[in-house]
């Protein structure tokens, strides 16, 4: 039993969080990509987190990132980011939508419409 549950994070963690600025790869080599902006000092960026990283591991065929706006500034000029958190969602390497807020809700508005493209 010990051992099934050491690889769990794995297997319900579908969301990577990125170290270099290469967003616009991978929206470019991805059909459908979900992203939350945020940053360390944002409150509210680090409830969500936990969040977003529960619903990545909900909707296969969907890649979720997670993008730290002040350390990344090229992938944050990908979408509009003038609140923190923001989530972003890419289909066929266009941006098809944009909220921020700190509701689940908000989350799955983005997911929705991203797997509706």
């Amino acid at each position: 039993m010990c051992c099934e549950l050491s690889i769990l994070p794995q297997i319900f963690n579908n969301m990577t969080e990125l170290k270099d600025d290469i967003l616009k790869e991978i929206i470019d080599n991805n059909d459908k990509v979900v992203v939350q902006f945020g940053a360390t000092w944002c409150g509210v960026c680090r409830l969500m987190k936990p969040k977003f990283k529960r619903m990545s591991a909900e909707h296969e065929g969907i890649e979720f990132y997670y993008v730290d706006a002040e350390k990344l500034p090229e992938s944050r000029k990908l979408a509009p980011v003038e609140n923190l958190p923001t989530f972003a969602g890419f289909s066929n390497g266009q941006l098809v939508k944009t909220r921020f807020g700190s509701k689940a809700d908000v989350i799955q508005d983005v997911i929705n419409e991203v797997a509706s493209n």
